[in-house]
């Protein structure tokens, strides 16, 4: 229900910035309480992430026996780092903005297992459950070989357990896919705006799909009351989990590895600019936390989110974080960002990215599927359309005094835009996407 209006005029009072989101107008905010990395207070920190890493390459033998896409690289879930120089000038051109330093793309989109980065954080937290679960029962010890868990003996332990998982698609395609395979016996409760080929796609798998008339809010309700009525179930809770957080952290070690390997340095004379799509701020918010860790000031996070769920900005601006959400400004939460449609922010991931993240950004959807085609011609990469959402990064911080104010030799920096879906989208959907945006852009090329 909306807030009296009484109430909404001291928001905007207080927070100016609230009027244009409300109207639903394109938005940049820098984080005024965002820290340096020594002074922040988290509730985890690199040792957790050391160990997460840990879990990843534990699992290595049995996700690269199980999951053909993962075994070139000897069962580890990662993704590409390319630049895309072509898609730089296509910017700098279409929205009359010259990027100073060089482009990236975080492919995220070809993720092995889920074609997400819900692989990261979703499949890393049903392998961290089903290890316990077997270590608990005697089955596993942490010296033995994991490619055991594709055996009919711990396929057959874990049939008699349950997972949930509310998600708007992307999600509960990785916990649903890494689920059926362990033998679990999974249920996605799903929003309304969750596309049908992600539904299909989880029952052919083997999962349950629940599906709701409500948004994200609604699914993850549902899911998590009818999953722990059941014994012996779990819940992959996104508003509340920290395994999910970490699993998505990890990201973080694996691209500094990339960065070395193309001789990019990043310092204070070198910084990097990270965009990471937004949704509930689980995903974004572990990413940018994982990078704070390994490359402390010298890395600036932002978030962007659709101009009609701005959760995240909302919950961190207003300082209420997972106590309010977008409907109580009477922002409607409708988006074609599949996976961006979220009307409250992760309680577990906003107290962390209130700290950690640079700023938020509000996109039109229109803009993503203009992204979209522009990404296909200039670089021949195909994404869904919330994975374009950061390519207006570069564009929009330039646009504001953050470099001037935080002393940044912008020409020396590196910006990478985390892509974070698009490998399972059948290729019927992906055309129509692409001639959508052409049609946005007036079938310039």
């Amino acid at each position: 229900m909306d807030m009296e209006q009484q109430e909404l005029n001291c928001w905007i009072e207080k927070y100016p910035l609230l009027k244009n989101i409300i109207n639903l107008q394109p938005v940049v905010w820098q984080n005024p309480k965002m820290k340096k990395i020594g002074e922040m207070t988290l509730p985890i920190g690199l040792r957790e992430m050391e160990q997460a890493e840990q879990l990843w390459q534990r699992f290595a033998p049995y996700l690269s026996a199980e999951f053909q896409d993962t075994s070139a690289a000897g069962g580890i879930v990662e993704s590409p780092l390319r630049e895309i120089p072509s898609m730089k000038e296509r910017l700098s051109v279409h929205y009359d903005g010259d990027i100073g330093g060089k482009l990236f793309l975080k492919c995220d989109n070809e993720l092995p297992i889920a074609g997400s980065i819900k692989a990261r954080g979703g499949v890393y937290e049903v392998l961290h459950h089903a290890e316990k679960l077997a270590m608990d029962a005697g089955l596993l010890n942490v010296d033995e070989s994991y490619g055991q868990f594709s055996s009919e003996r711990f396929k057959q332990f874990f049939s008699q357990y349950s997972i949930g998982v509310g998600s708007t698609g992307n999600l509960g395609l990785s916990i649903g896919i890494i689920s059926a395979k362990l033998g679990f016996q999974v249920s996605v409760y799903m929003s309304s705006d969750a596309k049908q080929w992600k539904k299909d796609l989880l029952r052919e798998k083997g999962a349950t799909v629940v599906e709701f008339e409500g948004d994200f809010s609604e699914a993850i309700l549902a899911g998590r009351k009818q999953t722990l009525a059941k014994p012996d179930a779990y819940f992959v809770d996104d508003e509340k989990s920290k395994h999910l957080f970490l699993g998505y952290s990890v990201a973080a070690f694996r691209l500094k590895k990339q960065l070395e390997d193309l001789g990019i340095p990043v310092d204070a004379e070198h910084p990097l600019f990270v965009y990471l799509p937004c949704g509930v701020g689980g995903a974004p918010g572990g990413i940018a936390f994982g990078l704070k860790q390994v490359f402390g000031d010298a890395v600036h996070c932002f978030f962007v989110e659709p101009t009609h769920s701005p959760a995240v900005l909302i919950g961190l601006m207003t300082g209420e974080k997972d106590k309010v959400s977008v409907q109580d400004f009477g922002i409607d939460n409708v988006t074609e960002g599949d996976g961006l449609a979220v009307g409250r922010p992760s309680s577990f991931a906003s107290g962390i990215s209130e700290q950690t993240v640079s700023g938020i950004y509000t996109i039109e959807d229109p803009e993503l599927f203009k992204l979209l085609a522009l990404l296909a011609d200039s670089e021949t990469i195909f994404v869904e359309p919330s994975a374009t959402a950061g390519l207006l990064g570069p564009v929009k911080i330039q646009a504001t005094d953050y470099a001037e104010t935080n002393q940044l030799q912008m020409a020396a920096a590196s910006h990478i835009v985390w892509s974070t879906g698009g490998a399972l989208v059948p290729k019927e959907e992906m055309e129509g996407f692409y001639q959508r945006g052409k049609t946005y852009l007036g079938g310039a090329e």
